[in-house]
């Protein structure tokens, strides 16, 4: 039996589903009216209306009136994994962070009904190596053999990533994704024939602009950190943390703070760590 209770994130809805919390201004609208704020809306104006009632109207309402709902919604969480699978890390404690990290969120997706998935980078391209799902079963399977070694192709993971997270929001207009990279920022294959920084960079700024909220995590060690991880976080308008704060357990709860902090569909503001 589950412990908590469905979906763990809170969205405004356009749609006729969902708790009525408040109104607003319906500008001339006339669905999904909320009739206890119409009707507060319109009484001041009561006495100054009586010359045009006819004695079938008791109350007069007009359509600069009407207030609409808003309403409220649970709704699912996408937590996007994008890794650098390249030779220019410590691969070995990277993955296993990951790995750990990963089934942590899952054995709390299956209760949240959250999603998890896996782009892994390395050599000329990127791999989908988890669509995003809640099956701990095969999370594990995925995870299993993941490869390792070669160039840093930044910009085809950014690419994947922002190819997968635009499906899932046509597909389940209500989710609310989180995208989370761990990388070095050190980009040397670009999908073009320009710089690989410079195309890495531009992808990331159109990522931030769909409102497709991420956190970096850098993986260059302190002692030869270039910075090169925080202005990939620049770019993205994210939150960069550091090697140290890697571990599953910190990594599994900075998820969950980053889940539960701001708005759906907010911009995140610049901040390193």
């Amino acid at each position: 039996m589950r412990k908590q209770s469905g979906r763990r994130s809170q969205t405004q809805t356009d749609r006729k589903r969902g708790r009525y919390i408040q109104a607003r201004p319906a500008n001339g609208k006339a669905d999904d009216l909320a009739f206890d704020a119409t009707l507060r809306a319109a009484a001041p104006f009561q006495k100054a209306r009586e010359e045009g009632k006819n004695n079938e109207v008791a109350f007069s309402v007009r359509r600069e009136d009407y207030q609409r709902k808003v309403r409220v919604r649970r709704t699912a969480n996408l937590i996007l994994f994008l890794v650098d699978a390249s030779w220019s890390m410590a691969v070995a404690e990277r993955m296993a962070a990951t790995k750990g990290a990963i089934l942590s969120l899952l054995t709390d997706a299956y209760q949240r009904r959250d999603r998890v998935g896996l782009i892994v980078f390395q050599k000329d391209r990127a791999t989908l190596v988890l669509p995003p799902t809640n099956s701990v079963l095969l999370a594990q399977q995925a995870l299993a053999d993941i490869p390792v070694g070669g160039k840093t192709p930044l910009s085809a993971g950014l690419q994947m990533a922002y190819e997968v997270l635009k499906r899932e929001k046509i597909l389940h207009p209500d989710v609310y994704p989180l995208l989370i990279i761990l990388t070095d920022g050190a980009g040397n294959v670009a999908l073009g024939s320009g710089s690989p920084e410079k195309e890495a960079h531009l992808l990331a700024e159109q990522i931030a602009n769909e409102d497709l909220r991420s956190v970096v995590i850098n993986m260059e060690h302190e002692a030869f950190d270039q910075g090169l991880a925080h202005a990939l976080a620049d770019h993205l308008q994210a939150t960069c943390y550091t090697l140290d704060e890697l571990r599953s357990d910190t990594l599994y709860r900075t998820v969950q703070k980053e889940i539960h902090s701001g708005v759906p569909g907010a911009q995140p503001g610049k901040a390193s760590r």
